[in-house]
């Protein structure tokens, strides 16, 4: 039953990471197109920051310690 949980953790973690990005992807896009505000490059420097750091914490996840299936 601990690998099971090790693998329900691991897999909750990555989702949660994996669905910040999407959003910080989706928050940079948006303010690249709205380029037109003087204030826009501390806030784009600043969701590049956060997206780099959840990526990171993605690659240090690692994968998964046992496969689901099998």
């Amino acid at each position: 039953m601990g690998v099971e949980r090790a693998v329900t953790r691991w897999y909750l973690q990555h989702q949660s990471i994996l669905n910040e990005i999407a959003a910080l992807e989706a928050k940079l896009a948006q303010v690249q197109t709205e380029r037109q505000k003087p204030d826009n490059t501390t806030e784009q420097v600043d969701i590049e920051q956060q997206l780099t750091s959840a990526q990171t914490r993605l690659r240090t996840l690692g994968p998964c310690p046992k496969p689901m299936m099998g």
